[in-house]
C-alpha cells in the first residue's frame, strides 16, 4: 500500500482522474447527454485543467527538489482550490429558492467579448438562471454537486502529496 502512495504515484493518479473528469465531462454530459456547460461549470473545468497540467509536469519530470515538488504542487492545489470553489457556488445557486435565483445572463461569450476580465469574473461567480437549473441527477446528486465531491477528494489526495512531499517514504528493502 505504501508504494501506492508515492510521490509520483498520486501525481500519476490525479493526472488520471484529470483525464477521466474532463472526458465525462466532455464526452458524456456535453456530447451523449447534450448539456452544453454553463459558466460556472467552464470555469470548473479550468480549474481542473490547470491542477491537471501541474500534476502532469509533476509525473512526467519527477522533480528531486522539495522547493519545485512544492511549486508543482501549489499550482496543482490553485487549479483544484479553484474548481472547489466554483463547484461549491454552482451548489449554492441550486439551492437558492426559485425567488432569490439570478436571472439569466446573455451568456459567457458575450461576456468575454465585451467585457473586461475582472467584470466577466463578477458576472460569472455572481451565477444566472442557467447555473441554478437542475438538468439531471445521478444517485440524488445534481452535477455541480458531483463535482463538488469529486474536488473534495482530490483536495484530499492533495494533502496527501504535501504529506509526501515533506516526509518522503525511506525506501525499504
Amino acid at each position: 500500500m505504501q508504494r501506492l502512495t508515492t510521490y509520483r504515484h498520486l501525481q500519476v493518479f490525479l493526472v488520471l482522474m484529470t483525464v477521466i473528469g474532463m472526458s465525462f465531462a466532455l464526452f458524456f454530459l456535453q456530447h451523449y447527454m447534450g448539456f452544453p456547460p454553463c459558466p460556472l461549470c467552464i470555469f470548473q473545468r479550468i480549474g481542473l485543467m490547470v491542477m491537471g497540467s501541474f500534476t502532469l509536469i509533476a509525473a512526467l519530470w519527477h522533480p528531486k527538489s522539495v522547493i519545485i515538488k512544492l511549486l508543482l504542487w501549489l499550482g496543482s492545489l490553485a487549479g483544484i482550490g479553484w474548481a472547489t470553489a466554483i463547484a461549491a457556488r454552482h451548489v449554492w445557486l441550486q439551492h437558492l429558492p426559485a425567488d432569490q435565483v439570478p436571472s439569466c445572463g446573455p451568456g459567457l461569450d458575450y461576456w468575454l467579448d465585451t467585457l473586461p476580465m475582472k467584470q466577466v469574473l463578477n458576472e460569472v461567480l455572481a451565477g444566472s438562471g442557467e447555473c441554478a437549473s437542475v438538468a439531471w441527477h445521478f444517485l440524488g446528486l445534481s452535477i455541480p454537486e458531483q463535482s463538488l465531491i469529486f474536488f473534495s477528494v482530490l483536495l484530499i489526495i492533495h494533502a496527501l502529496v504535501f504529506w509526501r512531499i515533506l516526509h518522503p517514504m525511506v525506501s525499504v528493502r
